[in-house]
Parts: C-alpha cells; structure tokens; sequence
C-alpha cells in the first residue's frame, strides 16, 4: 500500500509540473499584459511598465521566470498578485475559498440526495413512468448549461416572486445561497442519476443477484444489500473529482450570482493578466483533483475487496 500511493504521488506531481508549463505557456502568449488598461484610460507610461516589469521579474525571460515561481510555489508561495499590491496571492485564495467550499459543499449533498434515489428508483422501475420522469429529468440537467438554469431561476424565483435576492452583499443569509447551490447542483445531479441508473440495472443482470433472488430474498433486500454495493463503485469514482471540482469554485455560477469564491476571482484575473493569481489558481485546482483521485482509489476496497491493494 505505501508503495502504491508513493507511486501515485509521484504520478501527481508530474501532472502537476505539466499543469504548471501548459499554464505558463498559454497565459504568456495571451496578447496583452497585467499593466494594460482598459478602454477609456490612460495607459501607464514606459517607465512606470519598465518598473513594474523589474520588480515583478517580467523582464527576464520566461525560463527564469518560470523557474523563479516555481521555486516559491513548491515552498507554498505562490507570489504577489499583480491587481491587488501588497496582497499575497495564497492569502487571497484562502480568504475567498470559503465561499466556494460551501457553495461546492452545499451542490455535492443536494446533487447525492436527488440524483441518487432518482437513479435507483428509475433503475428498479425500469422501462416505467417513474423511469421516464427521471430520465426525463436527467436529460434536462444534463443537456441545459447552468448558467441557462440560473438566469431562468433568477427570472422566476428572484425577479417574478422576490424569494430570493439576485445578487446577495450579505451571504450570511441562508437565502442567499439557495439559487447558486440549487443551480450548481443540477448538472452533477442529472449525470448522478444516469450513472447510477445504468450501473444499478447492469449489477441487477448478474448472476450473483438472480442467486439471491432465487434464494427467496425479498427484492428489496436484494437491491440494498447486493446489488447497490457493487453498483457505487463507478458513482464514487466520479463523485471524487466533480467534489473536488465544485468545491474550489464554479467559475459561471460565481459569476453569475457575484459570489466572491475562487472561481470569480480566477475570471477576473484572467481578464486583468494577474499572472501569479492564473498561476496559483490552476495549481490548487489541479492539486484538489489530484488529492480527490487519490482518495478515490484507496477508499475503492470499500466498496469491492477484491480492488483493494496488497502486497
């Protein structure tokens, strides 16, 4: 087992190192640059850019560039951020990743709570109305973008029946967080039911099932007991990366609600080329991913012994 997820960890350190160059590449061939301004103001003069440059080592190439951030990001500096002077952009994340955790958090229970039961329910009624309604349902989620559910939420349950405020300045408020969870969590929730519902009804074909059955076991029983087990191990395979994804921000549904998470922000320091904020974001994203597979794969035993890992 220890040399398995030393093997792993090494896996995810490379993933992590190419994460880093394709980031690095595509940010600094994106045209413009973190002192650029917007349409309507003045542009900075050449001296104040040759100073910001300097001082933020944009003016060395890449490959030191490159290096230098490297070598404070794997001592867990991830650098200043450019837009906000004086601010560090680790600090920065760690003051707006509460946001995004309890959004993500909230979407991943609501997501398991439905699209479980609908898929297990549509699974044992196969080929009935009840398995109709919930594909209907699935489909739905599925194919709609969120950012479409959310503007018809906001039209209706904001706007047209003022139940909730459409953009909260106060997200103590548990209403505040209805509207962004909910729309968070149909997407998860619609691919949640599917994979279950074709998982559940392929265990249920099994001989081991028909055994049981055969057995006199009530199908209840069956279903529960047998079958449910061994149809969650494709479910908690996905489960991991899309909590890990949703926990460390949507970058749509935050914008379209103005959540201050890390998923705004990152949006806001691409637009702006805040390069250290692009930088240290994409490798926390990569790196709760690659932690959540991990996880997965050592809680597999749980669900099926015979993938657990031995000597």
């Amino acid at each position: 087992m220890t040399q398995y997820i030393v093997r792993r960890i090494l896996w995810g350190i490379l993933v992590l190192f190419a994460v880093s160059i394709i980031t690095f590449g595509m940010m600094h061939l994106a045209p413009g640059g973190p002192w650029d301004r917007e349409s309507g103001n003045k542009p900075l003069p050449q001296r104040a850019i040759d100073r910001l440059n300097a001082q933020f080592h944009l003016d060395l190439p890449w490959y030191q560039q490159y290096a230098l951030y490297m070598w404070g990001a794997v001592r867990g500096d991830l650098g200043p951020s450019y837009q906000k002077p004086g601010e560090n952009v680790t600090s920065l994340l760690m003051e707006r990743l509460p946001y995004s955790a309890k959004l993500g958090i909230g979407a991943v229970v609501v997501a398991v709570l439905v699209g479980f039961p609908l898929g297990v329910i549509a699974a044992v009624k196969r080929n009935s109305w009840a398995d109709y309604t919930a594909l209907f349902f699935a489909t739905i989620g599925t194919a709609v973008p969120s950012f479409v559910i959310g503007i018809y939420l906001i039209i209706i349950f904001a706007v047209a029946l003022n139940l909730f405020p459409v953009a909260a300045t106060d997200w103590d408020d548990p209403k505040a967080w209805v509207l962004p969870i909910i729309t968070l969590a149909v997407a998860p929730m619609a691919y949640i039911a599917r994979l279950v519902r074709s998982s559940l009804i392929e265990t249920l074909g099994l001989d081991y099932v028909r055994t049981a059955r055969a057995k006199g076991l009530g199908e209840r029983k069956v279903v529960l007991k047998h079958a449910l087990r061994n149809a969650m191990i494709p479910v908690w395979t996905v489960l991991g990366p899309i909590t890990a994804g949703l926990v460390t921000g949507s970058f749509v549904i935050e914008t379209i609600y103005s959540v201050p998470g890390v998923g705004r922000f990152f949006v806001d320091s691409i637009s702006r080329r805040d390069y250290s904020m692009i930088m240290g974001t994409t490798l926390f994203y990569a790196l709760m991913i690659a932690l959540a597979n991990l996880f997965v794969d050592l809680t597999y035993g749980f669900w099926d012994p015979r993938m657990r890992v031995t000597e």
